[in-house]
């Protein structure tokens, strides 16, 4: 499965983004079952996978979905957008 932002971009580990209007990063994307077995639980616990999002006002979030208040900034590596 593949997750995308709601403005058309595919969702990747490392993407700088804002959340209900604090900066964070999307830690990492789980799809599938992988040889790391914490990455296993998620996908046991939704087995469609999602990704975790991570801001220093609203900590650690899971999500299945993106929603409205997910945003894409800028990929990892990648110089922000003023």
């Amino acid at each position: 499965m593949t997750f995308m932002y709601q403005s058309g971009e595919q969702i990747r580990s490392g993407d700088r983004i804002e959340y209900a209007g604090a900066p964070g990063v999307i830690e990492f994307v789980v799809t599938g079952a992988s040889d790391d077995p914490s990455m296993n639980w998620y996908i046991e616990e939704f087995p469609s996978g999602g990704f975790m999002i991570v801001t220093a006002k609203h900590g650690s979030i899971f999500m299945s979905e993106a929603d409205e208040d997910l945003g894409f900034v800028s990929r990892a590596g990648a110089p922000e957008r003023a």
